[in-house]
């Protein structure tokens, strides 16, 4: 199963389209349940992400690999080496468990700083010691990973990847990583929802790329297709990627999601994409 779960809205809300604010906790439980009898084994989660480790320690995470991510260091930091195990026992202790399969670097930026050769090292020797199995980074454009790999060579990139985005593919990093023997995780493939909201849902912030917006919901008449199966076909399609990051706030949309999966995808044409970093970078959205 190339489909890992992520769990952003197990701990705070999160997403354009989220109406129902974050998951409660009978959900997530309920859901964890349907994600592994599904054949789902990738959980993605983040310190920065509010409670969700707590919240998937308390319903048990037993059958998952488990990625979580050091947040950004605060500026006050003296011992970054010291700061990144203690980060790493805090996520441990929330997750109840004695290790993880991914520990990343939510901004990859810390690498080529002051203090980048700190954090390489605890990196390092936290693989070493077994609490990760695999060390890397979460990156936000292809461009980051030639600095990335001048310091270390890391073995789990997530980066952000849609019919939309295409940076990844264009830029050949996706086939770079596959040769150089490195997990690939693409995360965001609906942005954040965007991409599975019918027109007239659409946020006036968006009206922008209109003619974008038309060509999509044109040729998704044209194909007989949903908005989630074209998504959802187009990063499926992508032989390079290992596993494919999307969030769900309910058993519901899991479901859909998971029914979505198992048809077979029609090639999305080359036009619908963009390279505007306003619409295809969600933290740019809170400008607007």
């Amino acid at each position: 199963m190339r489909l890992a779960l992520g769990t952003v809205q197990f701990g705070m809300e999160y997403g354009v389209t989220n109406c129902s604010g974050q998951v409660g906790t009978d959900d997530v439980i309920e859901i964890l349940g349907s994600a592994r009898d599904s054949g789902i084994d990738t959980l993605d989660t983040a310190i920065a992400y509010g409670e969700s480790e707590a919240r998937l320690g308390e319903a048990g995470v037993t059958g998952f690999q488990v990625v979580t991510k050091l947040p950004p260091m605060p500026a006050a930091v003296e011992d970054p080496y010291a700061w990144a195990f203690r980060e790493l026992r805090g996520s441990l202790s929330r997750l109840q468990v004695p290790s993880v399969y991914g520990l990343l670097l939510h901004r990859s930026e810390i690498l080529t700083g002051a203090h980048g050769p700190a954090i390489v090292q605890a990196m390092l020797e936290i693989k070493s010691k077994g609490l990760a199995e695999k060390i890397g980074v979460s990156i936000y454009a292809p461009e980051e990973l030639e600095r990335v790999f001048k310091v270390v060579s890391v073995d789990l990139v997530q980066a952000p990847l849609n019919f939309l985005d295409r940076r990844l593919i264009d830029s050949g990093w996706a086939a770079q990583l596959k040769d150089r023997g490195v997990e690939l995780h693409a995360r965001s493939p609906f942005l954040q929802g965007l991409l599975l909201m019918p027109g007239a849902a659409r946020p006036l912030q968006f009206a922008k790329w209109s003619p974008l917006w038309q060509r999509w919901d044109s040729w998704l008449k044209e194909t007989c297709q949903t908005p989630l199966q074209a998504a959802l076909g187009f990063v499926l399609a992508q032989p390079e990627v290992d596993r494919f990051v999307f969030g769900v706030d309910g058993i519901a949309q899991l479901e859909e999601v998971l029914l979505a999966a198992q048809s077979k995808g029609v090639p999305v044409p080359d036009d619908l994409r963009s390279g505007d970093p306003e619409l295809i970078n969600p933290s740019n959205w809170q400008r607007h």
